[in-house]
This record gives structure tokens, sequence and C-alpha cells, in this order.
């Protein structure tokens, strides 16, 4: 439990999630990186395809994201035996879950791949890709559980040590494993996808060692697995369904964002997949900033200070802005070299410049904008924050849809849509915190 919304505490508690986020997103950089090296079809199919498999994923990550809500919620009221039987009860559910995603990617997706992918090479990686990236997803869904007691009880600590090991790991394998050095055979994309896998399974290894040794597993019950009890697990599924939906379609509108752009042509996607990845590097602060403010709003409000919620958020927001005007200086200072990370085509770093520079500027929006709607989530109201997500993402989609298809726009006139999203999201989020009835919510 934490005793101030101090902007010492606040940071205190959001950096090693950021730490971790860096290290996360390491791992993201080099993907795209080294795909990028060995062509446009490699990087757009890689990409196209790890968003696919997030898409998937993202669904646990928002019930785990339930979980830490609720978690945090016990965790201000001192109510620690309970946490234990949240997390074994996320584990009950998300085990056959990842189970039957795992036979979904591997043997359904590439008929809906075929359906939606315009480009025949794409298509082909996508595919090989997916069939290797397939075996994570349970490792994946239990690391979120690990990570979901660590927020919750604001012992994040252990999200630098575990991400770091994660990022090295598969940095490592991917330079090994796409390109065939240090004498391991030349596997390409599927290298990446190996690559990712394995370090996904020595992340969750470390938590398991690290939990065992050094958290009290009788305080707060942890791994009993006793009888599954309906009534704990309707409780967290109350509250994680609408994010799990959410989650959802929140990542299915950027996978649809870029099956959009690659109607467009090769080119153009082969420019987004730079773009969002340099894209998820400056979110880094924000997501961490964004993980830290549900779990103190929520246990702000197990603590009963509901008064206190309004300021913690203004004091996150801020702290998100200022994060935010530190990591932009490499893209006003530095931008070829940025872009140069991804490829050595002199003429395609000319022409990521442009949508950089609007990416840039969205940053700042998505930096108010995020703190608000996790500040919803927070409270626990859920429900309408997938109503907001909802409103938001239909908006969108359309107005992606129609700047890029219909009115056949420039890339960058296509990522402003982006602007439009985080405005919106935003904007609902602070009339429901400001005037919405979010206080007595229990969960």
């Amino acid at each position: 439990m934490f005793s101030s919304i101090s902007y010492k505490n606040i940071f205190k508690i959001s950096l090693p999630i950021i730490i971790s986020g860096i290290a996360q997103n390491v791992v993201n950089v080099t993907d795209t990186m080294f795909l990028g090296k060995l062509s446009n079809v490699a990087l757009g199919a890689g990409g196209n395809a790890g968003i696919f498999y997030f898409v998937l994923v993202i669904t646990g990550m928002g019930f785990t994201t339930g979980a830490q809500i609720i978690i945090g919620r016990r965790n201000g009221e001192k109510n620690y035996a309970q946490i234990g039987k949240i997390v074994d009860h996320s584990i009950y559910f998300l085990v056959p879950l990842g189970v039957l995603l795992f036979f979904f990617i591997k043997y359904w997706s590439p008929y809906l791949l075929e359906i939606i992918t315009l480009s025949k090479p794409i298509l082909t990686a996508s595919i090989e890709f997916l069939s290797y990236r397939a075996f994570g997803i349970l490792f994946a869904f239990i690391n979120f559980t690990f990570i979901a007691f660590y927020v919750g009880t604001t012992k994040t600590k252990i999200l630098i040590y575990v991400t770091v090991l994660m990022m090295l790991v598969n940095v490592f394998l991917d330079y090994a494993l796409i390109f065939g050095n240090f004498g391991f055979p030349e596997l390409k994309i599927k290298g990446a996808a190996i690559a990712s896998v394995i370090s996904e399974f020595i992340a969750l290894l470390f938590f398991i060692v690290y939990t065992y040794k050094f958290v009290d597993i009788k305080k707060y019950q942890l791994f009993g697995f006793k009888k599954f009890d309906t009534a704990v697990f309707k409780r967290i599924f109350n509250v994680s369904s609408p994010i799990m939906l959410q989650n959802f379609l929140s990542l299915s509108s950027w996978f649809i964002f870029f099956m959009i752009i690659e109607k467009i042509g090769e080119r153009e996607l082969a420019i987004s997949h730079i773009i969002r990845s340099i894209y998820m590097v400056l979110m880094i602060p924000l997501f961490g900033f964004s993980s830290a403010t549900n779990t103190l709003v929520s246990n702000l409000i197990g603590q009963g200070k509901n008064n206190q919620v309004l300021t913690l958020i203004k004091r996150v927001t801020i702290l998100s802005v200022l994060s935010t005007a530190l990591v932009l200086i490499f893209n006003l200072f530095i931008p070829e070299q940025m872009i140069g990370f991804y490829t050595n085509d002199a003429q395609l770093i000319k022409e990521t410049l442009p949508t950089l520079n609007i990416i840039s500027f969205t940053m700042f929006v998505f930096a108010i904008a995020f703190i608000q709607f996790n500040g919803v989530s927070g409270t626990g109201n859920t429900k309408t924050s997938l109503l907001i997500e909802f409103i938001t993402i239909s908006i969108y989609l359309v107005s992606t849809y129609y700047i890029a298809l219909v009115l056949k726009a420039s890339l960058p006139m296509v990522w402003c849509s982006e602007i439009i999203y985080f405005g919106l999201l935003g904007t609902l989020s602070y009339f429901y915190l400001r005037w919405g009835k979010w206080g007595g919510k229990s969960i």
C-alpha cells in the first residue's frame, strides 16, 4: 500500500514500470530493425503478424488488468489474503484461454489473413511468423498475471529485472537466429518469432523463482490453488471483461489501420511499421504512468480517499507530459538517425520524416488522454471505459478509411487520424472523471 500521492511517490512507483517498458520496447525495436534489414516484405509481414498476435494476446492482458485493479483495491483495504485468490483464479481462466488461442493462431489464422491481406509475399511471411509465435501465448498470459500482482501491490521493482533479462535474451537470439550468427541456423522471419517465444519463457521462469524467494507467500496466500470459487471469478470477470473487449477493440483497430495502409502499398506499409516502432518507444513513459494510474486510483479508493483521485490524475498527467517532451527531443534533433536504425534506404528515410513529424505532435495529445482514460479504468467502472473506447474507435476507423481510401490522402495525413482518436478519448474520459458518478463503485 502507498501512503502519499506526492510527485516523488508517483514517480517511484511508475519508474520501474517505465524501465521495464524500455526493455520491452527494445525487443520490439530490435525485431523491426533486424527484419527491416532483411526486406520491406519481412518488415511489413513481421509487423502485421505481430499486431495480429497481440490482438489476441491483449484479451488475456485485459483480464489481468481487471485483476490488477481488484488487487490494488484489496491492497488499499489491507485485505491481503484475498489477493492470492485473485491471482489463482486468473491462472484458472488464462491457461485454458491460452490453449484455445494457440490452436486458433496455429490453424485458423492463415485463412483469416488470406482474406484481409492483399500482398501474397506478405501473406506467406506472416503465416510463417505466426506458426512459431503461437507457442508463446501461454507464457505471455502467466507473465501478465505476475505483472498484475506486482503492480497491484505497488511492488514494481521486479519489472526492471525481468524485462531487462527478457530484452537481453531476445536481442541475442534475434541476431543469432534471423541472420544465422554464432553458429545458429539462418531462420530469417521465423527466427524473430522463435526468439520472442524463448525470451517469454525465460521471463516466466524468473518470475516464478523470484516470487518464491522474495515474496511472503503466506501473507498473500499465493498459489494455494484451492477449489474454484465462482464468486471470486465472477468479481474478477465483471471488472475484466469490459477491459478485455476494450483492449481487443483497441488493438483490432490498430490492426485494421495497418490493413488499410497495406491497401495503399508495400512501401507505405514499411514506412508505417517504422513509425509504429518509433511510436512505441515514445510511448514507454506514458504506458508506465498509465499502468501506475490504474493501480494508484484503485488503491486510493480502497483506502477511502476518493477526494484525492482527481489530484492524483492531474499530477500523473503533468509527469506524463513532461516525460513526453523529453523523449521527443530525439525526434526534433536526430530524426534521420532514428529512422536509420530500421533501414539503410536513404529515400525511404526521407519519405518517413513527414509522418514522424505528425506523431511527434500526436504524442502530447496522447500524454494527456491516456492518463485520463486509465483513471476511468482505475475507478473500477470498466463498462464506462469500454463505452468510451467503442465510441472513439468507431469514429477513428471511419475517419481513417475515409482519409486513406476515399480521399486517397498522403500517408502523413492518414496518420493524422491518431489525433482524432486521442482527442476524443481524452475529452470523454475527462468529462466522466469530472462529472460522472464513480466514487461509490464496489469491486
